[in-house]
């Protein structure tokens, strides 16, 4: 396996939460700003790896994502859990699949989940052109193998539902959490480019808030950290930025990093 801690980029394909920002019929300061980096599409992101591009989540929004991407290349995709708004995408990626099927990686229970919400592409005999996946199950504890890149399962708590953030090379990335064990947290202590979730200033059921999400940062102790999975609730980009701790920063849609 490739697992050098070669040249690594992550573009932000999307940053916002479920409703995305501008959400819907809300006439807020924060939906209504001109500001481009407080229009959210639903979270996800390209990781570009020892020369493979690995797609986390694939939402509602992908394909208008992809079209504005820098480069549409993708290898494989990472999903993260079950929700809507990181798996109501898959069907676009049938652009994918015309020379071989798609490499997909995913929990047991999101696997299974798929099957009833795809059943035409798991048919014994699929209808022309729909997406042809090749899906494996990753276990919470155990590294796999995607084109020659070793990933690291993180297993978070959203609420009550366990999900999956992922490290790749000196980047880890999570999203939707709401409790992090301490393992966990060790495990990651002092990465270079930490990604993580934060919905907003007050508090909520199922995701870490801003203070939380800064709370877990100080105890990693990354190189840099960047939020996403935001709503409106985080406020405007450019007031909630110069609140932030050092090297504690807003992701925003189309945002490129490198390290």
């Amino acid at each position: 396996m490739k697992n050098n801690e070669d040249h690594i980029e992550i573009e932000f394909l999307g940053t916002g939460t479920s409703t995305g920002v501008p959400q819907l019929r809300c006439n807020c300061p924060v939906c209504q700003s001109t500001d481009e980096r407080d229009k959210r599409l639903r979270t996800s992101a390209i990781v570009r790896y020892c020369g493979v591009n690995i797609l986390i989540d694939c939402g509602p929004d992908f394909r208008t994502q992809m079209l504005r991407a820098s480069d549409d290349q993708l290898d494989a995709l990472l999903i993260t859990h079950i929700h809507y708004d990181h798996v109501g995408g898959i069907d676009d990626l049938r652009s994918y699949c015309y020379e071989r099927q798609f490499p997909v990686f995913a929990r047991q229970d999101v696997i299974n989940d798929l099957h009833a919400r795809l059943p035409y592409c798991f048919s014994e005999h699929p209808y022309p052109g729909v997406p042809q996946l090749h899906i494996t199950p990753v276990v919470d504890d155990q590294p796999f193998d995607v084109c020659g890149i070793e990933v690291f399962p993180i297993p978070v708590m959203h609420y009550r539902l366990p999900i999956l953030g992922y490290r790749i090379g000196p980047l880890a990335y999570i999203t939707d959490a709401k409790q992090m064990a301490e393992e966990q947290i060790e495990k990651l202590r002092g990465i270079p480019l930490l990604v993580i979730n934060a919905l907003r200033k007050k508090p909520h059921l199922s995701h870490m808030n801003l203070d939380e999400s800064l709370a877990v940062i100080e105890r990693i102790e990354p190189g840099q950290a960047y939020l996403i999975h935001m709503s409106d609730g985080i406020g405007f980009h450019e007031e909630t930025s110069q609140q932030l701790p050092e090297r504690v920063h807003l992701a925003y849609d189309t945002l490129r990093i490198s390290i």
